[in-house]
């Protein structure tokens, strides 16, 4: 087997602001405003039944502002602190601007608000929930938080109605300023997390005893890659996944018929891109976590050699820990136990 050599690449802090592409919806597309959207942009949200809907708004809303407002939003992007996007139509049908949808990070609380409109003209066509999902599932997914938060005026049932079907729960009432009715109004408020956007995974097909209070026992085999310098393979849920947004150690499940070292041989293979060998693969520790819908059996195995580059296969962002730094990465609740004794261990 080769020995890894030590490389700065796949390096991904916590801290750090991952890199946005447009994100294609289904029908439309989220991507940064331009300032050729300018003038759009003023015509649909100087609209009185939009912004009396929005906290940050004026209204009249000055045509000035809304080149202003565009650097603005170029400028918090590139520092990673928020991301307000055009919902626009894809560029094969002219790429015309339809509203706007919103994340701004609170780093402190690692949450975020989102935020969103869609102009008078393009009202039902599913537009609101279609982009506002998708960007909370890609924020959940992408950014260092753990909840994102909303809110709706307590009049304005439409959007309590997109907030919910999109996977955000009621969380109480407060009162906010808005720009657009010249005073604080009253607010539904409004929470999701990444809970309240899938489901549990379903169990992997096991035996009939296979059961502990009633549910199924799961058997996910994990790994600590450890290089030359020793930091530890950390790999970042992907959206779309249960958890997304979750640090977590390489892995998977044991299928049927597989032994955890053989089943790790083949996640590793097919996640990482990278061979290994039983021989590699050294028993450590084990997780045991009750999910809702499922008890999680975890035995961890470390390695330190094996052959090829590790890369994300599936698109997935990799990071290399020190030790010490395992805590500063968010991680399913099954994974945290075993930190403590990997960093007494390296």
């Amino acid at each position: 087997m080769t020995r890894p050599a030590a490389r700065p690449f796949l390096a991904a802090m916590p801290d750090s602001a991952p890199p946005f592409a447009p994100l294609d919806t289904g029908r439309f597309v989220l991507r940064p405003l331009r300032a050729e959207d300018a003038a759009e942009l003023h015509r649909l949200v100087n609209d009185w039944e939009v912004a009396k809907t929005l906290a940050r708004v004026p209204f009249p809303y000055p045509r000035e502002l809304a080149h202003d407002w565009i650097a603005s939003t170029a400028k918090q992007l590139a520092a990673g602190e928020a991301w307000h996007l055009a919902i626009a139509r894809p560029e094969a049908e002219g790429g015309a601007l339809l509203g706007c949808a919103g994340l701004t990070v609170d780093a402190a609380a690692r949450s975020a608000e989102l935020g969103y409109w869609v102009g008078r003209p393009h009202w039902g066509q599913g537009i609101a929930p279609e982009a506002a999902g998708r960007l909370l599932r890609w924020g959940l997914a992408n950014l260092d938080i753990d909840r994102v938060t909303a809110s709706a005026l307590t009049d304005n049932a439409r959007s309590a109605a997109v907030l919910k079907r999109i996977g955000f729960h009621p969380a109480g009432e407060g009162m906010r300023d808005f720009l657009s009715r010249g005073g604080a109004m009253r607010v539904l408020r409004f929470e999701a997390g990444r809970g309240d956007l899938v489901p549990a995974p379903a169990p992997a097909a096991r035996a009939p005893e296979a059961v502990a209070d009633g549910k199924p026992i799961l058997l996910v085999a994990a790994v600590g890659l450890i290089d030359p310098d020793n930091r530890v393979l950390l790999a970042r849920r992907p959206e779309g996944k249960p958890l997304a947004g979750l640090w977590e150690f390489p892995g998977g499940k044991v299928r049927p018929g597989e032994t955890p070292e053989r089943a790790l041989i083949r996640e590793l293979r097919e996640e990482l891109g990278i061979d290994v060998t039983e021989a590699c693969l050294a028993p450590f520790a084990f997780a045991s976590h009750g999910y809702e819908a499922f008890h999680l059996l975890m035995p961890l195995f470390l390695c330190r050699r094996w052959q090829g580059e590790v890369t994300g296969m599936e698109g997935q962002a990799l990071a290399w820990v020190r030790p010490q730094r395992l805590r500063d990465y968010a991680m399913p609740p099954a994974d945290v136990p075993l930190v403590a004794l990997l960093r007494d261990f390296l």
